[in-house]
């Protein structure tokens, strides 16, 4: 939800009470809420302490952030571990909270969905040459994120009659 930018001076009070709103709405990494608080053009100490705020009334909370990040990635657009954690970075989420978030994944539903992306591009695939065809599908799930030992492994046992 973009809030519409306008000329008006918002003060720490008003942009406090629309960050409690839109944190509510989902959830939020911390990053996420100081780029808001800087298009507000708050000076950098009411950002900061509104966000100090925030924390200590549980709108934001990075932890809860990434799991809620990496189990919605992973079950709605089916990507792998390498990319949510990639994109976790790029929110400046802590190693710890990226890895709890990564552990959270069950593994045997991780190579379920490795399996089901494997199989939808093996059918998507023209190409009859077989070298080619496993490139292709190598590079396609490491594109969605999935690591290569755990692809080439699965694409091992979907070729064994």
């Amino acid at each position: 939800m973009k809030l519409k930018s306008s000329n008006k001076i918002i003060t720490p009070l008003i942009a406090a009470e629309k960050m409690r709103s839109w944190c509510a709405y989902q959830e939020r990494s911390q990053n996420e809420a100081r780029q808001k608080l800087y298009e507000f053009k708050l000076e950098p100490e009411y950002a900061e302490s509104i966000i100090v705020e925030l924390i200590n009334e549980n709108f934001l909370n990075d932890e809860r952030f990434a799991l809620a990040f990496a189990s919605g990635k992973f079950r709605i657009k089916h990507w792998g571990k390498i990319k949510i954690k990639m994109a976790l970075r790029m929110h400046k989420i802590s190693d710890y909270c990226v890895k709890k978030a990564l552990q959270s994944i069950d593994e045997t539903e991780y190579e379920k969905v490795l399996v089901n992306v494997i199989e939808k591009k093996i059918r998507l695939t023209k190409t009859n040459d077989k070298r080619k065809k496993y490139y292709e599908i190598m590079n396609y799930a490491a594109s969605r994120g999935f690591e290569s030992d755990l692809v080439a492994e699965q694409l091992k046992l979907l070729a064994e009659p």
